[in-house]
């Protein structure tokens, strides 16, 4: 093949991306273990045993039970943010892709964000 050559996620702008999405996926994966931490601690001092059936998942209510300090909304917050971490990792790489002009590899990280988006919402929707 003749031409210039694609840019390649291996230079410094790559590594840069690569960090900056190992610190996003190690930030995440901290938030969620301090949220579920302090959720776990604040069952203990309420008296509920980590073997009560838990609430049913009540995203409105959440913020609530933060500030009410009620575990429930520690627990679902850290659930949240461990399932949330990949998608705005794909996401960050996604931009970081798009900004090195990698346009394919930014195409499939929409295609993978699609893909979970159209699951998310069957889910839903099979749901109700």
């Amino acid at each position: 093949m003749t031409g210039a050559p694609m840019p390649s996620a291996t230079g410094r702008s790559g590594r840069d991306l690569e960090r900056s999405v190992a610190r996003l996926l190690t930030g995440g994966t901290y938030l969620s273990i301090g949220l579920m931490a302090v959720g776990v601690v604040l069952m203990l001092i309420d008296g509920v045993s980590p073997l009560a059936i838990a609430p049913p998942f009540d995203p409105s209510t959440i913020l609530a039970d933060i500030l009410a300090l009620r575990p429930v909304g520690f627990l679902w917050l850290g659930l949240l943010v461990i399932l949330a971490t990949p998608l705005v990792r794909v996401a960050a790489s996604g931009i970081g892709f798009a900004a090195a002009g990698e346009r394919r590899m930014a195409l499939v990280a929409v295609a993978i964000l699609a893909v979970i988006a159209v699951g998310v919402f069957l889910g839903v929707v099979v749901e109700h």
